[in-house]
């Protein structure tokens, strides 16, 4: 799995671990942070959240452009130095009622100097990786290694909610409240004079394990919470400057094993090492590449939904605890321990040697003992916020990357293995069947405007395993998707266009992410089968397009 990748690649990939930690710590909470410190509806909040990802997977687009000209490496280094300006700024806590006007202004000041900064850096680093497998020794390994390259992102991305989490939860305790999803809202109503029975923001305040909570009149209580809450989530976006700085000392620490990708096309032509290709051969590439970047939209417009609709139904309609074995779900570090052994599961099979083998094999059943000790010790009923759901994704993508790799390794060496376009449309129709398990989960649930409606009807809450569900086969979907489609842009791009056409796969995703909105703008308006059913179709219809032009897709981009 690991053997014959260079070096570089592991340099490259811890880099973008730590960013993206810090990046998805931020995202897990952002959401819930908008309707928490401004009051934002379900609408505004998704239509917030989806422009903020249409910036940042935008901007690579002009990131890309910009380093076909001055070179990927200052893209990379200038782009951490702005992401670190913007983490920094919405990092500073301020009161949401004394200076609203200045606590949204900053707030928007830096999420455009994260989109910026993630615009430089992304698809640039992504490029000096696709750019190690232009060495002959290591072109067959590009698929494989942008598949490690797609797991240490997720590395970051599953420590991210436990992250958010402890230090919500560690900052409420230490002002004498406990996280309830429900008082957000609640105490805005309050505040703008528009709540109708304070019954149940008073039970919810009786609830608070502080003295001095339970005598602060209705009002205090409301402005006293959203302000510890917000300055809660502060903190977690303090967690990306930190890890910033992680990443830069990986990043040149390192340098050395990856410093010759760092060439544009301009000094790869001076070294006579570009590869020529005919006006014919580029524009075709760059048609596939376009016709690729436009079907994806839809996977990423239905993947995305993670951040918000999916949110909202881990909120508003699935239990807030779990008992039984689906605990260790809900801890990270048994979960971490798990995913390791994974890999060293397959080491054991892999191993050249007896002793190799032995040794992988004791390191496995360690980690299996680890994990269950740990699952030993939880409490036997667990409280769980909604943004705990999100560490799945990212544990499945880790977990399940050798399983995919092994997989396609061997339809490789039958001469079988799906091209990269096959691929993608395979993802599409995996997708489908994600919101299809969610249909299920939302089956004789009232719609979101009845649970807001005066005197207005209660969920069922599901048991969590329908959400679990859903990040699983979604998971399945995204690695026939998202790393062999980054792998399929670095091997087909024209070498002059390589940092644009990187660019303009994010910008894909950007869209995607901008279309992710919609869900959310419909959320208080239609029936929860609504949302999924359009989603669903959204990907059948995607994947049927993808193989009606597969055999063109894959003559014009066959070397």
């Amino acid at each position: 799995m690991f053997k014959g990748q260079p070096k570089g690649l592991y340099a490259l990939a811890l880099a973008n671990t730590g960013e993206r930690f810090g990046y998805y710590t931020m995202l897990a909470i952002f959401l819930l942070f908008l309707q928490a410190k401004f009051g934002f509806t379900a609408a505004a909040a998704g239509q917030f959240y989806a422009i903020f990802l249409a910036a940042v997977y935008f901007m690579p687009v002009l990131g890309g452009w910009l380093a076909d000209k001055i070179g990927f490496g200052k893209c990379v280094v200038t782009g951490v130095s702005v992401m670190f300006a913007g983490y920094l700024l919405l990092a500073i806590p301020t009161n949401a009622f004394e200076s609203r006007g200045i606590a949204l202004a900053m707030m928007i000041g830096a999420l455009l100097l994260i989109a910026v900064g993630t615009g430089l850096f992304k698809g640039n680093l992504q490029v000096m990786t696709g750019n190690l497998y232009d060495d002959p020794a290591y072109s067959a390994k590009r698929d494989s290694g942008f598949s490690l390259f797609y797991m240490a992102i997720n590395v970051g991305a599953m420590f991210a909610p436990t992250a958010a989490t402890a230090l919500t939860n560690k900052h409420l305790a230490g002002a004498g409240l406990i996280y309830k999803a429900d008082i957000p809202a609640l105490a805005h109503q309050c505040l703008n004079g528009t709540l109708q029975d304070p019954a149940g923001l008073e039970a919810l305040q009786a609830m608070m394990p502080g003295s001095d909570v339970a005598a602060m009149s209705l009002t205090d209580f409301s402005q006293y919470y959203i302000n510890q809450l917000s300055t809660a989530y502060n903190l977690g976006f303090a967690v990306a400057c930190v890890s910033l700085i992680f990443s830069m000392a990986i990043y040149f620490g390192f340098r050395s094993w990856f410093k010759h990708t760092d060439v544009n096309a301009k000094q790869a032509a001076a070294s006579d090492s570009a590869v020529e290709l005919t006006p014919k051969q580029t524009k075709d590439r760059i048609v596939a590449l376009c016709f690729v970047f436009a079907v994806v939209i839809f996977f990423w417009m239905a993947f995305h939904q993670n951040g918000s609709s999916l949110t909202y139904f881990a909120r508003d309609y699935t239990q807030d605890t779990v008992s039984g074995p689906l605990r260790i779900g809900f801890n990270i570090w048994p979960l971490f321990l798990i995913a390791i052994s994974v890999y060293t599961l397959f080491a054991t099979f892999q191993s050249e040697t007896a002793r190799g083998k032995s040794i992988c094999c004791v390191v496995t059943l360690l980690l299996w003992g680890g994990a269950y000790a740990l699952y030993s010790g939880m409490d036997e009923v667990l409280h769980i916020l909604p943004q705990q759901f999100q560490q799945f994704n990212p544990f499945f993508v880790v977990a399940l990357t050798p399983v995919s790799m092994a997989l396609f390794g061997a339809l490789a060496k039958k001469g079988k293995e799906p091209s990269a376009p096959k691929k993608i449309g395979l993802g599409m129709f995996v997708a489908a069947i994600g919101y299809l398990v969610m249909l299920a989960a939302s089956s004789g649930q009232p719609a979101p405007s009845e649970l807001k409606a005066v005197g207005g009807v209660s969920p069922d809450p599901v048991v969590p395993t329908f959400l679990i569900g859903t990040y699983l086969v979604l998971t399945f979907a995204e690695l026939l998707l998202s790393p062999m489609g980054i792998s399929f842009v670095s091997k087909v791009a024209p070498p002059k266009y390589k940092g644009l056409m990187m660019g303009c796969w994010f910008a894909a995703t950007a869209i995607g992410n901008y279309l992710s909105s919609i869900p959310s703008m419909l959320w208080d308006n239609v029936p929860l089968w609504v949302n999924w059913t359009v989603l669903m179709a959204l990907c059948i219809i995607s994947g049927v397009v993808m193989f009606s032009f597969l055999k063109r897709l894959e003559a014009a981009t066959a070397e």
